[in-house]
């Protein structure tokens, strides 16, 4: 298996200043070494839709896993200055950082699993200097390949089978986004990418036509389109649309009868402007008057899950889709959101004392303990999700409580099966979990989509899939906010 760039350096610097500035100040106070648990997760499903899919996780592995201040790292820390002109870091701390290796444990959902707001996608529980510098990096590579394998998912789900390819190296923020783009688009359930180093480097599949320069570079459509065909006579597919769209599909039905003759055939027409549907409609027509009704019609052109579903309904003669820009950037939605927070810290007597940030807003009020979630499901359906504390016993009945509104409750049946998410990743800085090929990700995630009720899958107003905090977490965490209130006693 293989991770983006810069997950394979380790680099502990690729996080924001004010992690390695606390962790001068925990070395400096002593508590370098305070067992402390953080939780990874987000508070709303992105796109408005009703759920996200986890991806991400192997290049947060392979970062871990080289995890090290360099020679150079530190030399460059050395090299830093407060507004007063001194150092801003001790000689003494950036020795530490020498001899520091990576010692937590961490436990992750899986890639390729639906997930909920307000469910830790990753617990790291370790050293509190350690799992504080690693926030950075984990939110970089979760957040944004989660919210990408989401927006794919919502693609290929309004294409109701077509497939889907990923076009949007030439629109994405930068190589490494267009990398880590491809394979979350992958996950989520497109069938290949255009981005060709993306394919060498996970295995994809890579599709690609040609240009509306092709076509220009020649004195006559035809005469591009017999010269491409003469070229690639194994994988002939016309962008028919540089001048007029139909008059294009009549000369590429020309293109087509002409590789008939050599044995070969017209695999597709592309079309990149005007009416979708009423154009595909007049080409699927002329293609199958002519011969040609194994010909595919492929579409591009800005299109998203809105625009696909809005082709589908109208009836629109596409075989498959080309999802740039708006799949690789996110687009209405540029980052998920993903937050990372302390929890739990150990007591000097071996127990875990809880810990609470409290907002104002009920959504951002965090849930303290060491967390996991199960998941109950009933036949092939997941039903619910429980979020719960790890130190406390397990209820003889669940019931669960929606984190942003106490009011809205669920009791789960009992005699459900459940599984619990979050499973092992690192043991004490050693990885224990074997990571799946890319294709095991991408068929674990085309399973889980299929376990949740459809409206869960809507593109708007979906139905809130129930995943909430077991009953007696809440009843503590409002314990804790109506003492950190000054409320109690």
């Amino acid at each position: 298996m293989k991770s983006t760039g810069v997950a394979a350096t380790g680099c502990p610097l690729l996080t924001d200043l004010y992690q390695l500035t606390m962790a001068q100040g925990f070395w400096k106070s002593g508590r370098a070494s305070l067992e402390a648990v953080f939780h990874l997760f987000f508070r709303e499903n992105p796109f408005g839709g009703g759920f996200a899919l986890a991806c991400g996780l192997e290049d947060a592995v392979r970062y871990l896993e080289a995890w090290r201040f360099q020679e150079e790292d530190l030399a460059w820390l050395a090299s830093l200055a407060g507004p007063d002109g001194r150092a801003l870091f001790d000689p003494a701390f950036l020795e530490f950082l020498r001899n520091l290796r990576f010692e937590c444990d961490v436990d992750a959902i899986p890639e390729g699993t639906v997930v909920f707001p307000h469910e830790p996608l990753v617990r790291v529980q370790g050293p509190i200097l350690q799992a504080q510098l690693i926030e950075t990096a984990l939110l970089y590579w979760i957040n944004f390949q989660t919210l990408i394998a989401t927006k794919a998912a919502r693609v290929c789900l309004a294409a109701e089978g077509t497939p889907v390819f990923e076009f949007g190296l030439r629109r994405a923020q930068g190589g490494e986004g267009a990398l880590a783009a491809a394979r979350a688009a992958y996950v989520g359930g497109c069938a290949g990418t255009s981005n060709v180093y993306a394919g060498r480097h996970w295995g994809l599949p890579v599709r690609g036509t040609h240009a509306h320069s092709w076509v220009m570079a020649f004195e006559s459509e035809l005469d591009a389109f017999l010269a491409y065909a003469e070229a690639m006579p194994h994988n002939c597919v016309l962008l028919v649309d540089t001048y007029d769209t139909l008059t294009g599909v009549q000369h590429a039905i020309e293109v087509g009868r002409r590789l008939r003759e050599r044995g070969f055939e017209l695999l597709g027409i592309r079309l990149d402007s005007g009416d979708l549907t009423w154009l595909s409609r007049q080409a699927r027509r002329l293609l199958d008057e002519a011969g040609f009704s194994q010909t595919r019609i492929i579409a591009s052109n800005d299109l998203d899950e809105y625009q696909i579903a809005r082709l589908r309904h109208e009836g629109a003669c596409i075989d498959a889709w080309g999802v740039g820009t708006r799949l690789v950037t996110g687009w209405e939605q540029p980052a998920l959101g993903g937050v990372y927070k302390l929890a739990a810290v150990r007591k000097a007597d071996g127990s875990w004392q809880p810990r609470i940030k409290v907002s104002e807003s009920a959504a951002k009020t965090t849930t303290p303990g060491r967390l996991q979630v199960r998941r109950f499901q009933q036949g092939e359906q997941f039903v619910a999700d429980a979020i719960y504390d790890l130190d406390q016993p397990e209820p003889e009945h669940w019931t669960i409580v929606d984190p942003a509104d106490a009011t809205r409750r669920k009791r789960i049946p009992d005699g459900l099966p459940g599984t619990d998410l979050l499973v092992p990743v690192f043991r004490r800085g050693r990885r224990v979990m074997e990571l799946p090929e890319l294709e095991a990700i991408r068929l674990r995630a085309q399973d889980q989509l299929r376990r949740l009720d459809r409206g869960v899958l809507r593109l708007t107003e979906p139905y809130s899939y129930p995943a909430g905090l077991e009953l007696g977490l809440h009843e503590r965490k409002l314990q804790l906010i109506l003492a950190a209130r000054g409320l109690t006693g």
